[in-house]
């Protein structure tokens, strides 16, 4: 018998691979997707294996009762997340876009298990804090998951709406009809079809075209007709509402956005994330992540709130949005109103609009990704289908007598394909768009006191000249946030000794400058600018035994001191 320890590896047979941890406390296999109850288990032993960088809370309840997850991963010994430029991340808003689940642990695996291994990994959880909520719809991501749907179905969660009007919360529009576990569709041949079997490729349908006439029909996706209305598949899982058309800013009632829900967060889901937004100003940068078509996308949703981006705040957007599109080949950096449609209500308008967060949506997976190429023939989907995926993504076709439609057969693609990654896809993918995420929180607010000029004026008193400094891109407040004054101004305060005048400089070589009167040791300053600098002065009164710290305070900055020698 060969013993049970020789199938275990050791550091020692072991060779790192660049850029990736060579020896994880934690291991994780990226190749798969787990339900909501296995994304929990994994972000629990990652809060094990890492106590002093991963704290694992709850933010809330779903409708029916789950615990929605969030990983906080930063340096705790460096100061509380509050105290940081934070980041937040989630994933699988809509039920069906799952994999964004599987790239935020990605993202809170990556950060933990490199820190202390990779210098820039370990100087970024000193300075930052990342929110990681891997999925906020867990209700919908099990229903996906474990009941029979399509790749498209269920959209939403699984709140009861009655879809069709018909004053009945009905059952679920399609059904198993075969019992293998899929959803997938109903064909029937005739002489009058639109479409032949693929000569070439038996599973596969194609549509005829001129003055041919088929062999088959598509009749649609499996079910019956379940609450005897004579239609088949009008009502869709749990009915029809949008959890990205439910948030608080430029929302719209049903009439005008269909799937809006009753009112602003009234989706549980919505209203947790929303909380714990509000409980954490410190966030200065988000990323939402769904699927599918290789996009960064950007606000606004509607050209009805084009008012709401600047010049400014754009140019923020595009510089990490061009980047991004270097880092993910394939994806492209689009604006949603003009690129793709309107939406009204959408998670990145409230951020940005509500909360005055640069936050893009990621619509993860692109074909591209198949050939690294943008030929999307069908040719090249039946080259990658074949030859790479071995024709696991399809279900060969059954007979089955149909209560409405006779002898038909059911097969085709399953759900898991064309909207969801392929195993051996789904780990560079998370990567890429994980080192996006990380370039857009390195871009958050570094805020330094970079100089500190003394100058004694007698009589005890002394001048004190400091500029403080934000080292990265993004300010300290958005356009946005100024206009509407979201969050707080930034505060610099002088400690340590009687401070008689304060002011902000507005010409340091002139000594132009706004006095503060009220309050004048710690001034009020409404924003530092990406790459920009603020000048201020005081006049205190010292003795020797002064000692004058210079403490800097930014709801979405961070926290900073410095010593006077």
């Amino acid at each position: 018998m060969i013993p049970a320890m020789i199938f275990a590896q050791t550091p020692d047979q072991i060779f790192q691979a660049v850029g990736t941890p060579a020896n994880p406390k934690v291991t994780i296999s990226f190749n798969r997707y787990y339900t909501a109850e296995g994304l929990g288990a994994l972000a629990q032993q990652l809060a094990d294996a890492h106590p002093d960088l991963i704290t694992l809370q709850s933010i809330g309840k779903s409708y029916e009762g789950r615990d929605i997850w969030c990983l906080t991963v930063t340096d705790q010994s460096t100061g509380p997340d509050l105290e940081k430029p934070g980041f937040y991340i989630d994933g699988n808003i809509h039920s069906n876009e799952i994999q964004g689940g599987e790239f935020g642990i990605y993202t809170a695996w990556y950060l933990a298990e490199s820190f202390g291994q990779n210098t820039f990994i370990t100087d970024l959880l000193k300075e930052k804090v990342f929110y990681i909520v891997p999925t906020i719809n867990p209700d919908a991501r099990n229903a996906y998951m474990r009941d029979p749907n399509t790749a498209n179905t269920p959209r939403s969660g699984m709140i009861p709406v009655d879809d069709d009007r018909d004053g009945l919360y009905d059952e679920d529009g399609y059904e198993d009809l075969n019992g293998d576990g899929e959803v997938t569709q109903m064909r029937r041949k005739t002489p009058y079809g639109n479409y032949i079997i693929d000569p070439m490729h038996p599973n596969r349908m194609i549509r005829v075209e001129g003055d041919q006439r088929g062999t088959h029909e598509i009749i649609g996706s499996e079910g019956i007709d379940n609450d005897g209305d004579g239609r088949v598949n009008e009502d869709r899982v749990g009915g029809y509402y949008d959890p990205n058309r439910n948030w608080g800013w430029n929302w719209q009632p049903e009439y005008i956005q269909r799937g809006s829900h009753h009112y602003p967060f009234s989706i549980p889901e919505n209203r947790a994330v929303m909380e714990f937004a509000l409980a954490h100003p410190n966030i200065a940068g988000a990323q939402s992540y769904h699927n599918t078509g290789g996009m960064l996308l950007r606000g606004p949703g509607a050209k009805e709130d084009l008012s709401t981006y600047s010049r400014r705040d754009i140019q923020v957007y595009d510089q990490l949005g061009k980047l991004g599109e270097q880092l993910i080949p394939g994806y492209r950096y689009l604006t949603i109103y003009k690129d793709l449609y309107s939406v009204f209500g959408g998670e990145l308008d409230w951020f940005h609009g509500g909360r005055g967060v640069f936050t893009f949506t990621n619509e993860l997976y692109t074909s591209y990704m198949m050939f690294n190429s943008n030929d999307r023939s069908s040719e090249q989907t039946n080259l990658f289908e074949d030859r790479l995926l071995f024709n696991d993504q399809f279900l060969p076709w059954e007979e089955f007598d149909h209560p409405t439609y006779g002898k038909i057969e059911i097969g085709g693609n399953r759900k898991n394909y064309r909207r969801n990654n392929p195993g051996f896809l789904l780990e560079s993918d998370a990567h890429r768009n994980m080192a996006f995420t990380i370039y857009h929180a390195y871009q958050t607010p570094k805020l330094v006191v970079e100089q500190v000029v003394k100058k004694d004026v007698g009589g005890g008193y002394m001048e004190v000249t400091a500029t403080i400094g934000n080292q990265r891109i993004i300010p300290t407040h958005s356009d946005h946030d100024l206009k509407y004054k979201i969050s707080p101004p930034d505060f610099i305060t002088l400690q340590g000794g009687e401070v008689v005048a304060g002011m902000q400089l507005l010409n340091k070589d002139t000594g132009e400058a706004i006095e503060q009167e009220f309050q004048p040791a710690r001034l009020s300053i409404s924003n530092i600018s990406g790459l920009g600098t603020v000048d201020v002065r005081w006049l205190v009164k010292v003795d020797e035994n002064s000692s004058l710290q210079i403490l800097v305070e930014s709801a979405k900055g961070g926290k900073v001191t410095h010593e006077i020698k």
